[in-house]
């Protein structure tokens, strides 16, 4: 396992992060940011809901770094 199949993990739980939805996903499970600022939540789960509300931001980003990648496949194989 090389750093270049890392990296094409990392991007994959990074896409898989980012297409969650807060509404049908999230916050049934207790992740919602509204649970964040109740003060009920443990510092690890604010902190897991802090990053998971972060990463909704990385959408565009995500684009262009899965564009990458599948041209490097296509390419390199």
């Amino acid at each position: 396992m090389g750093l270049y199949q890392l990296l094409e993990g990392l991007l994959l739980i990074a896409n898989a992060i980012a297409v969650l939805n807060e509404d049908r996903f999230l916050v049934p499970m207790g992740l919602g940011i509204g649970d964040m600022s109740s003060g009920r939540a443990s510092p690890f789960k604010t902190q897991l809901i802090g990053f998971i509300h972060a990463a909704q931001y990385l959408r565009v980003p995500l684009v262009f770094a899965n564009a990458v990648v599948i041209v490097s496949k296509v390419l390199f194989g």
